[in-house]
């Protein structure tokens, strides 16, 4: 592993920061304890929830771990478009109980206040999505000794990447579950994502930074993989994502495995942004209307989510997956780690893979 990351965990495999609960203490401690290296979601959160995480983190390890943030989105949703999706949730809004979300309710996430609690008390590693952050952003993190981390799904992201000065950047293919971490929502290239093999190495052409590989991955021979593709080390949500350590819905944990769910697609339907879910009712009927329009959509449909929840009904939730979802093992999250980190080493001892590190 190279510099940016040798010193921060054992094994080359980071757990993904998943927003919206799964990413909870718990798992990113047990995945730092075992010698990987834990992520916490900031995403969605405030920056005192944020804060009151991190230190939990800290009272359950003394390992190094990291925090991912939103980007600031811009405001360039078409008003008239989400006014026409809001009518079409009306019926789900009726069938649920609940009131639609007000789509204006913020698109900072509570940036500057996260930035501020972590630059007063830094942690090993900040991650960003969504965006680039400033270079002098990247600057003050540096100074207070905190590496940073830029997710991208292209080489002109790397590039942006590399002028603001990260330590490194998470290569996310199109495989991935959860929002595709673009820098720029764009319709017309939404169907066009980079398998992250492919990817791999645009990026490693592009740019000099590090490399971590996100999309799909869930066994030690596909780390291997994207090591020999020229990564530093791999990125897992979608494996850890049924740990009993998750904080993620005990009903999106069942159906990542069940066979009633037969395959993921990239939906609109619940954020206004390109992710990857398991492909249920909602995404179904609400899918191909859905507007590009993050945070609005988000916004709007987040009492439905969460009411459909409570009613124990996944066909209403979002149930963020990746490709290799069929293959999520109900291990925890240690053991996860261990056993990803032999399979890993079995793979590297094979012929066509010996040298690779």
């Amino acid at each position: 592993m190279s510099s940016a990351l040798t010193d921060l965990c054992r094994y080359p495999i980071v757990q993904a920061p998943m927003a919206g609960g799964a990413s909870c203490p718990q798992l990113a401690a047990a995945v730092s304890e075992a010698g990987g290296l834990g992520f916490l979601a900031a995403g969605y959160k405030t920056a005192d929830g944020m804060y009151q995480e991190i230190q939990r983190v800290r009272g359950l390890t003394a390992r190094p771990f990291g925090v991912n943030l939103f980007m600031p989105q811009p405001g360039q949703a078409d008003p008239a478009a989400v006014e026409l999706y809001r009518q079409q949730l009306a019926g789900e809004s009726a069938w649920y109980e609940t009131p639609l979300g007000d789509p204006e309710a913020g698109r900072e996430d509570g940036y500057d206040a996260k930035l501020a609690v972590l630059l007063d008390d830094p942690v090993p590693v900040v991650s960003f999505t969504f965006g680039c952050p400033a270079p002098d952003t990247v600057a003050a993190l540096a100074g207070a000794g905190t590496r940073t981390v830029v997710t991208v799904t292209c080489p002109d992201e790397a590039r942006a990447a590399e002028s603001a000065g990260a330590d490194a950047v998470c290569v996310q293919g199109v495989e991935a579950g959860g929002h595709r971490g673009t820098h720029r929502d764009d319709p017309e290239t939404e169907r066009f994502g980079t398998g992250l093999l492919t990817l791999i190495a645009q990026v490693r052409e592009a740019v000099r930074l590090p490399v971590l590989a996100a999309g799909g991955l869930m066994r030690g021979g596909q780390i291997a993989a994207v090591l020999a593709a020229g990564a530093e080390a791999a990125q897992l949500g979608t494996a850890f994502l049924v740990c009993p350590e998750s904080g993620a819905d005990p009903l999106h944990k069942q159906a990542v495995t069940d066979p009633l769910f037969t395959h993921t697609e990239l939906t609109r339907a619940f954020s206004g942004r390109p992710a990857r879910s398991l492909v249920n009712r909602f995404v179904r009927e609400h899918g191909p209307y859905a507007p590009a329009a993050y945070p609005e959509v988000h916004h709007l449909t987040g009492g439905l989510r969460r009411a459909a929840a409570r009613v124990k009904d996944p066909q209403g939730m979002a149930l963020w997956a990746g490709q290799g979802h069929r293959l999520a093992r109900e291990l925890p999250a240690g053991r996860l780690v261990e056993v990803l980190h032999c399979e890993l080493r079995s793979a590297l001892a094979a012929p066509a893979l010996r040298g690779v590190s």
